[in-house]
């Protein structure tokens, strides 16, 4: 009799069939991590409404979109945005970058002063700050070569507190670029010392390049413009900053095309600085400039000191917000909007004022409302700050 040999078949045939699938398996490589994070969007922040860095509008995305754009590209990813009003400051970037909505801020300024060590920073792509419009063919060599010369300097900026003190300077205040540019054109002033980025795109897009426009360096005037990234994202960093040499030809032509100020810039002596914006854009853009006026605040018999704990993160946040505005550290030369002499001002109801203003705005004097932006803990901490700065002048 014949031995039946087909149970013994069909166990080998499914050892043989179960060998080919472990070996398969083993030749599929699984995706490197590498791989799979390129295959996520590079997601950027911008905000919608800040030309020439940015925009929604795909016609014209701005100088940082398509910086982004580059990026994304060099690094074989997809782009997204996330879309965020930057006029907020630091606020900002804790709600974007901080609060892991995107990957990077492109424009933010190269310091480990600016939010460190929460931020890191890649390499410095472009040089940004506040410039001097006037005729071609002027020459102007620093603050000197404003003597006698009507200039306009924008409201609560870096160049107003620079040039306070010269009264061989004659200075009218504006409160925004465009208004800069405006009192240029017509006539009104001599010169214009507003923020370079915003007054080279409205050189180039509303007054067909008839005004040079020529940057400036100094403490508190310009800084390195970077991109930057949340602690924990070394390794995206470190890879933005292998491509970044590879687009450089293209940062310069997206200068050009945006009008932002190039050349050797025009140095001047210390002053005290204004810092930069957002973001991400840094400087006093139009957006920022119109945050602008009293904010009323300071003290009404409290019955405790401020602990130190409070007055530094009021600090923190009025350097973060305010100053664009009031002056770092509530330093201002403008007695109007001079938070030292609040006291001085509404002497007994100065808590009240402050609680009222920072709640409800004063939107006659350009002065926002900042419930939906702060809570009252933080308030209670700027005021707190406010109370260790208090005098009786300005002067």
């Amino acid at each position: 009799m014949r031995p039946n040999h087909s149970g013994i078949g069909t166990n080998r045939n499914r050892a043989i069939s179960g060998l080919l699938a472990c070996v398969a398996a083993a030749l599929v490589v699984p995706a490197s991590p590498l791989h799979a994070d390129e295959a996520q969007p590079f997601r950027l922040c911008a905000d919608p409404t800040n030309l020439p860095f940015s925009s929604d509008s795909p016609s014209q995305p701005g100088f940082y979109v398509e910086i982004g754009q580059a990026l994304a590209h060099a690094l074989g990813r997809p782009i997204a945005y996330d879309w965020y009003k930057s006029y907020f400051g630091k606020r900002t970037v804790r709600v974007t970058l901080l609060g892991k909505q995107c990957d990077a801020m492109i424009g933010l300024p190269r310091s480990e002063d600016f939010m460190g060590p929460a931020v890191i920073f890649s390499n410095a792509f472009a040089k940004e700050g506040y410039a001097l419009v006037a005729a071609k063919g002027q020459a102007i060599g620093g603050v000197d070569g404003l003597k006698g010369k009507r200039v306009a300097v924008q409201f609560a900026s870096t160049p107003q507190n620079l040039l306070a003190s010269r009264d061989d300077i004659q200075k009218v205040t504006v409160l925004s670029p465009e208004e800069g540019m405006q009192a240029l054109d017509q006539g009104k002033v001599d010169v214009a010392f507003i923020w370079g980025p915003v007054a080279g795109w409205l050189n180039k897009t509303s007054y067909d390049d008839r005004y040079q426009i020529q940057l400036t360096e100094g403490e508190g005037l310009s800084w390195d413009a970077a991109i930057g990234f949340a602690k924990t994202s070394t390794e995206l960093r470190d890879r933005v900053d292998a491509v970044l040499p590879q687009l450089q030809k293209t940062i310069g032509e997206l200068a050009v095309k945006y009008g932002l100020p190039t050349g050797q810039p025009v140095r001047f002596g210390a002053a005290r600085a204004v810092p930069a914006g957002t973001t991400t854009g840094a400087g006093t853009h139009a957006g920022v400039s119109e945050v602008a006026n009293v904010v009323a605040t300071e003290a009404k018999g409290d019955a405790a000191a401020p602990s130190a704990a409070a007055v530094g993160a009021g600090k923190e946040i009025f350097n973060g917000t305010c100053a664009h505005c009031h002056g770092p550290d509530a330093i201002q030369s403008e007695r109007k909007i001079d938070l030292r002499l609040l006291h001085h001002r509404y002497g007994d109801d100065t808590r009240d004022v402050f609680w009222k203003t920072v709640h409800e705005g004063r939107p006659s004097k350009g002065m926002p409302a900042w419930q939906e932006v702060f809570t009252d803990e933080q308030f209670d901490s700027i005021y707190s700050f406010l109370q260790t700065v208090q005098t009786e002048s300005n002067d």
